[in-house]
């Protein structure tokens, strides 16, 4: 038996929107990128995982730039929309959204080209740890649970 509580699993996403930003107080053409954006996710250790749930509420999220100029979609209508700040923004709302189908958010990476990507990393946040720990305890109560179940049966 694989003594893992938790699984991480990398789920890639592509996002064709384009944009412009501000290089030296003067504002670029606006240009499209194939948008790559990749997430690692932990869940609880289950016997059958269902990638459809994750994969579902991303997409979901996505939905609303694909095909878009991201200048004209809140918040980068305000925000310029770098590469930084575009996989931040993103980052801090799929965290939110992947905690609604039980998921924890460890890293986003984005990249804009095959050679240039921005990396953000959760491990560290207080908030990721506090969630980790819960769901790691939800996981080795039920485990346990199991055990001593399975151990009252065989009598």
């Amino acid at each position: 038996m694989n003594n893992r509580l938790l699984r991480e699993y990398r789920f890639k996403f592509y996002l064709n929107a384009s944009h412009s930003i501000i290089i030296n107080g003067r504002r670029g053409e606006i240009h499209p990128h194939t948008w790559e954006i990749t997430l690692d996710i932990v869940v609880e250790r289950s016997d059958f995982m269902e990638f459809n749930a994750y994969e579902k509420a991303a997409s979901g999220f996505f939905v609303q730039y694909q095909d878009r100029i991201l200048n004209d979609i809140e918040p980068f209508d305000v925000v310029i929309p770098t590469l930084e700040n575009i996989v931040e923004y993103f980052g801090d709302r799929l965290r939110q959204i992947m905690r609604e189908v039980d998921g924890e958010l460890v890293r986003i990476e984005g990249s804009e080209t095959p050679t240039r990507s921005y990396i953000v990393t959760y491990t560290q946040d207080e908030q990721y740890m506090a969630d980790i720990k819960q769901k790691t305890d939800k996981t080795l109560d039920r485990v346990i649970d199991e055990m001593l179940e399975s151990v009252l049966n065989d009598d």
